[in-house]
């Protein structure tokens, strides 16, 4: 059953050419954007560039904010549309659906976590100590991530513009605690405690991890579990919030 949701869900996003683009392309082309705010710094000789660390961060984000955006709409139209109610009256539990439609998902977030950290290290010249193996592991769980909040975040939706009004309640308040603007320790204790819960900042934890090292540490296999951890636990508990139609 799981499988044969992923193949529908593949299938479908095979013919819906702006989805592919969306989701393939454009945190690519927001990379890019990213690299050419920085492009004229004048840095002293030796002194690591800033979009080594920024970039390396929006490896991350940029997937998780689109995977967030895609997946929750996509379900929704779902919905709206009668057809997983259609689906809810054969043999199929929830919770394969919600896991053939996590799987398809997941499979277009890899393709684009490769993509845009092809672009990061072959046309811009990310440099890094750790592995880009790694790099594309930790983005492609994020990307994850954002599929995961996302399928939850549909249940609560009722129009499109509802599902989009989910990002500055769940996935603003990530970026702006993860530690990329400003470093957790230096924050007031209520937004560190804060801070330290949220999945995203794991993630960028573990890049800080792979940015310094050059071999995996045990903190960014730690995060990485985490992380996991924190979508199969969002995936369950959107199998159980998951509703047959809009009213």
């Amino acid at each position: 059953m799981t499988l044969a949701t992923t193949t529908r869900v593949l299938g479908q996003l095979r013919h819906d050419h702006r989805s592919v683009a969306l989701i393939l392309v454009v945190p690519a082309l927001l990379l890019t954007a990213v690299y050419f705010l920085f492009e004229n710094e004048t840095l002293p000789p030796g002194f690591p560039r800033t979009f080594d660390r920024v970039g390396l961060m929006m490896l991350a984000i940029f997937p998780f904010v689109v995977m967030f955006l895609v997946t929750s709409i996509t379900m929704l139209r779902e919905r709206t549309s009668g057809t997983l109610e259609r689906l809810l009256t054969t043999p199929i539990h929830k919770a394969d659906l919600l896991f053939g439609y996590a799987l398809a998902f997941s499979i277009m977030a890899a393709l684009q976590s490769l993509v845009a950290t092809a672009v990061a290290y072959w046309v811009f010249d990310l440099d890094i100590k750790g592995s880009p193996g790694f790099v594309v592991m930790i983005a492609v769980i994020n990307a994850v991530l954002g599929v995961a909040l996302g399928l939850l975040c549909s249940a609560f939706a009722r129009t499109e513009f509802q599902a989009v009004q989910f990002m500055p309640v769940v996935v603003i308040p990530q970026i702006l605690l993860c530690g990329l603007f400003v470093a957790r320790d230096e924050m007031n204790e209520v937004l560190e405690a804060i801070s330290g819960v949220l999945p995203l900042t794991f993630s960028v934890d573990a890049l800080k991890e792979i940015a310094g090292n050059a071999d995996a540490t045990a903190t960014m296999w730690q995060d990485a579990l985490i992380m996991g951890g924190i979508v199969l636990g969002v995936l369950v508990l959107a199998s159980l919030t998951l509703r047959r139609q809009t009213r």
